[in-house]
């Protein structure tokens, strides 16, 4: 759970300033869900876009694999991103499309030097939880 928070928490932060090489990212995420991150903060870069606010995370563990030794974690989670909103550089909200409540999954991955980190996770529509 603390990868999964963790990887938010460095996406939020780099947010709002669109920084997509913020090393914090790393430290959390991994392979398809660290590519995500970062060029989705690249194109907010970009384009003039920076984030406000922060999402509200609700996630528990759906499974591990194996039971006995995990190396992989499922994470559900159905967050909120009604106060976590874009921004052009001058301070406008950049559209009117509102946030609201989206099913979130991932999985998190014990890496070959102990670490855990997210390694892809996929987030739905609003209305999806």
């Amino acid at each position: 759970m603390a990868a999964y928070e963790g990887m938010w928490a460095a996406f939020v932060a780099a947010g709002t300033t669109a920084n997509w090489q913020d090393p914090a990212l790393a430290a959390h995420a991994t392979g398809l869900a660290l590519s995500t991150l970062t060029r989705g903060l690249y194109a907010d870069a970009y384009n003039g876009l920076v984030t406000r606010g922060e999402p509200i995370l609700d996630p528990v563990v759906s499974s591990v694999e194996p039971e006995d030794e995990p190396t992989t974690v499922v994470v559900a989670d159905c967050g909120d991103d009604s106060d976590w909103l874009k921004y052009t550089a001058d301070g406008q909200l950049a559209d009117d499309v509102p946030g609201g409540r989206r099913e979130i999954n991932a999985i998190v991955e014990r890496q070959a030097d102990g670490a855990w980190k997210v390694s892809d996770f996929g987030v739905h529509g609003v209305g999806t939880c």
